[in-house]
């Protein structure tokens, strides 16, 4: 059960869909905030991960792991220890050593960065890595998958020269709007500055964070002649080591979300002394460009299944095409339509249950697959399959290439 805040759920709620079409659950054992997903749940957060990695591999981006707890040592270097220690999940070994569950992960990329001298030919240096975070909420700030004590980030950091600063924020920016674009989204730009009035929220000094704040302005400014991208400033929304640039989408509800980040920041290299050799020979500072796609999949879920009102596209739906025999007679030729299906890593269901075939379309619809596939006795004599679709009703008889072809080429453009 989910311990969340009472407030009324509209039936396109997440927490609803996500019940009815089984794609995920709470347990009062696990805990409050803890979302254990379900096969069809996991496939969900797969396909948004693998379309992220497939956009940021076009960029040269390089896969990296790291363990879950670290020392306190690294997050009091890092600033967060003293800024957010009552946030953190705390271990005590049995040596007495202290121990903290990870509530991001950028130090701990900072150590891989950090495991040897770069020259500036190597720079920048891009990193990626899908991860669980976990941070201590407050039971009565939980709510569904939106506010969680584990979070699930598509991070990336770029450890780059300040003159690579535009030229990468710009790729990863692309790399958002091709996500976004996708699912026919249209963004805000929220620039996330700080709160000069509470200058002790952040780290660093006044004069990195003019810096830093001005590169995200003249980056926003670029991309607003180029593309027409309008944004706006929003004192107070900064993260703890810089300012960053935040991606606002709207759901079918209206309600205004918080989708991907995009992060710069000066003062983590500072406190880590990150370096590279430059053309000289000397150490250059560096910085850093934290950002994540989804915001979280915990988030991305639950707002897509909210914006598609559980109606997924074919690519990204758990199950993508039913194959529904009309008696068990059909049963033999609908199994060898289904093990195509497979074979082609298309996801695939097989209803040859001895039930009437209202039944088992009225069960394809209630959990709103994409697509499902009739076979009775013309089918059979035809050596095809009839095919009908959620969203536009009987498209008739093909053959099973011609249905393997159609699918591919669907779930191949994203649509």
């Amino acid at each position: 059960m989910d311990n969340e805040k009472d407030n009324v759920m509209d039936k396109n709620d997440h927490r609803i869909l996500g019940k009815e079409l089984d794609l995920f659950t709470f347990s009062e054992l696990v805990g409050p905030g803890l979302p254990l997903w379900t096969p069809k749940g996991t496939v969900l957060r797969e396909e948004l991960d693998k379309f992220v990695w497939e956009l940021r591999a076009k960029y040269g981006y390089s896969r990296v792991t790291i363990p879950h707890i670290t020392k306190r040592e690294l997050y009091e270097t890092s600033g967060h220890w003293d800024k957010f220690s009552d946030e953190l999940f705390r271990i005590t070994s049995r040596e007495g050593k202290e121990y903290a569950m990870k509530p991001m992960n950028c130090p701990h990329h900072i150590q891989i960065f950090d495991r040897k001298p770069h020259s500036y030919r190597e720079m920048p240096q891009r990193y990626a890595e899908t991860t669980m975070v976990y941070r201590d909420e407050q039971s009565g700030e939980l709510g569904g998958l939106t506010r969680v004590v584990s979070i699930t980030q598509d991070d990336s950091h770029v450890f780059c020269r300040t003159n690579q600063i535009k030229e990468e924020f710009l790729k990863i920016w692309d790399i958002v709007d091709s996500f976004y674009k996708a699912f026919g989204l249209s963004l805000k730009v929220r620039l996330s500055f700080r709160d000069t009035k509470e200058p002790g929220k952040y780290l660093g000094t006044k004069e990195i964070w003019d810096v830093a704040e001005n590169e995200l302005r003249n980056i926003a400014e670029e991309r607003k002649k180029e593309h027409k991208t309008d944004y706006f400033e929003a004192p107070g929304e900064a993260a703890l080591y810089g300012p960053k640039l935040d991606f606002m989408a709207k759901s079918s509800a209206g309600r205004e979300w918080q989708v991907a980040t995009i992060q710069l920041d000066m003062n983590l290299p500072e406190r880590f002394n990150l370096s590279c050799i430059n053309e000289r020979g000397g150490k250059e500072r560096i910085v850093m460009i934290h950002s994540a796609i989804n915001g979280s999949l915990e988030r991305g879920a639950a707002f897509l299944i909210e914006y598609y009102e559980g109606n997924f596209p074919l690519w990204l739906s758990p199950v993508q095409v039913k194959v529904i025999p009309v008696r068990t007679s059909h049963n033999e030729y609908a199994k060898r339509v289904f093990e195509l299906l497979k074979e082609n890593n298309i996801r695939a269901e097989l209803d040859d249950a001895d039930e009437n075939l209202g039944k088992k379309v009225r069960d394809a619809k209630t959990n709103k697959m994409p697509y499902w596939i009739v076979i009775g006795d013309k089918e059979i004599e035809a050596g095809k399959v009839t095919l009908e679709s959620r969203d536009s009703g009987q498209l008739g008889q093909m053959t099973k290439e011609e249905l393997v072809k159609k699918l591919l080429e669907e779930i191949k453009d994203k649509k």
